[in-house]
């Protein structure tokens, strides 16, 4: 079995995972308007998107992907998560994304396989 000590390598990127996330969620949203209908393709849509391209960089990580869709009605969202886990390898991010009528918040948790 392969170890990974190389911390450039092996620890979880947030910036690269934000990027990724905010083009799933672009490629599955685009330019769509909120529709009560879609929302669960939409949320399964940007999961198993994001989920496939994590898996296909070939990162020692199990991952965890949540997603919210959220209608733009003036109401308030506040969610937070907390983690109790090896800051030096395992991560997490939080990418915020909107358009004129919805919000979108999905959550990627990546932790080391040891």
């Amino acid at each position: 079995m392969e170890e990974f000590h190389n911390t450039s390598e092996s620890s979880f990127n947030s910036e690269e995972a934000d990027s990724t996330v905010k083009e799933c969620i672009e490629s599955v949203l685009g330019g769509d308007d909120y529709s009560q209908s879609q929302v669960n393709k939409w949320t399964s849509g940007i999961v198993e998107r994001c989920l496939m391209q994590f898996v296909k960089q070939g990162k020692p990580y199990k991952y965890i992907v949540t997603c919210a869709v959220m209608q733009k009605t003036g109401a308030g969202l506040h969610t937070a998560n907390s983690c109790y886990w090896d800051t030096s390898l395992d991560g997490s991010c939080t990418v915020r994304w909107e358009n004129r009528t919805m919000y979108c918040v999905v959550s990627v948790f990546a932790v080391a396989i040891a």
